[in-house]
């Protein structure tokens, strides 16, 4: 299907032409709730061709070979993809591209990546007459599903508006941060500090156990004092049953606290906690536990496990 002429009334639901870059478990789930939701969804695409087929055909849309036809096929392009390395490659400025015969696109782009890199893809959006818009993701897979995101967006304030259907569809709590970079920012903020408070939890908890203690009734006196946590409640259990399914990577935690460090140097700020929480998150990595869920830093600290010794 074509991409539709522009047209100056509000757009509704089935006037978007939505294709998605990326639909591993976040990006997946984001393309389910939108098309659940009434959305059009016109393309998927992934690196796993596998992956994108079989969404494809559950959602009764395109699986293109090339990303120029997923902007072909789409006015709106989601992306989800893994590092500053892949969002350059999809966006190159050469070979196959996003960018290709982009003009009028919007670009919605959700990885955690570099903030330099979103304004870096902002302006080569906009030279080709499209536009970007960052949407940093503070939730996990079952919110994605259920679109209800935590969902913080730079860019220009007038791009945030026209996609403003796609975003609430998308998310339960919605916020404009600011210009390109800014969001990204914000979102490498939030993981450094829940990465400090993750690998915090693990070592209150892991040192519990060595002490002997009843660790379901350190876990409820913590919930009632100073050292309660969101983290508490989402990894506390799963870090004393060894659950560690994969909502946030081990792997992404490294890389979300090095976006932060990086932040803090260009600052020329010294974060000693952030610094020691990537070394226990990259010692995961070199362990060969980078895909255990962020609890698994819980491995790093418990008495007798792979890890602690």
């Amino acid at each position: 299907m074509a991409k539709r002429k522009a047209t100056k009334r509000k757009k509704g639901k089935k006037d978007f032409q939505i294709g998605f870059v990326g639909v591993g478990r976040m990006g997946a789930n984001m393309a389910l709730n939108l098309n659940d939701k009434g959305f059009n969804i016109s393309a998927v695409f992934d690196a796993n061709r596998r992956a994108a087929r079989s969404l494809a055909k559950g959602l009764g849309c395109a699986a293109p070979k090339t990303l120029a036809e997923v902007t072909a096929l789409s006015d709106v392009v989601i992306t989800v993809v893994t590092d500053d390395a892949a969002m350059r490659s999809v966006f190159s400025t050469s070979g196959d591209s996003l960018l290709t015969d982009a003009k009028g696109t919007t670009f919605i782009n959700c990885a955690t990546i570099s903030p330099a890199v979103h304004v870096q893809v902002e302006d080569r959006a906009a030279a080709v007459g499209a536009s970007s818009l960052e949407g940093c993701m503070a939730s996990s897979i079952t919110q994605a599903r259920q679109g209800t995101l935590y969902l913080m967006c730079g860019g220009k304030r007038s791009v945030f508006n026209r996609v403003r259907p796609i975003l609430d569809a998308l998310s339960v709590d919605l916020r404009y941060i600011g210009p390109a970079g800014q969001a990204a920012q914000v979102k490498a903020l939030v993981n450094m500090v829940m990465n400090i408070n993750t690998a915090g939890l693990a070592e209150g908890l892991g040192l519990g156990q060595a002490l002997g203690l009843d660790l379901k009734t350190l876990m409820k006196v913590f919930s009632q004092t100073g050292a309660n946590s969101r983290v508490l409640e989402t990894d506390g259990e799963d870090m004393t049953i060894r659950d560690h399914e994969c909502y946030f990577s081990a792997d992404h935690a490294a890389k979300d606290s090095g976006i932060a460090l990086a932040l803090a140097r260009q600052n020329k700020l010294s974060l000693p906690l952030a610094q020691a929480t990537k070394r226990q998150y990259d010692k995961m990595k070199k362990l060969g536990l980078g895909d255990l869920d962020k609890s698994g830093i819980a491995e790093l600290t418990f008495p007798g496990r792979k890890g602690s010794k």
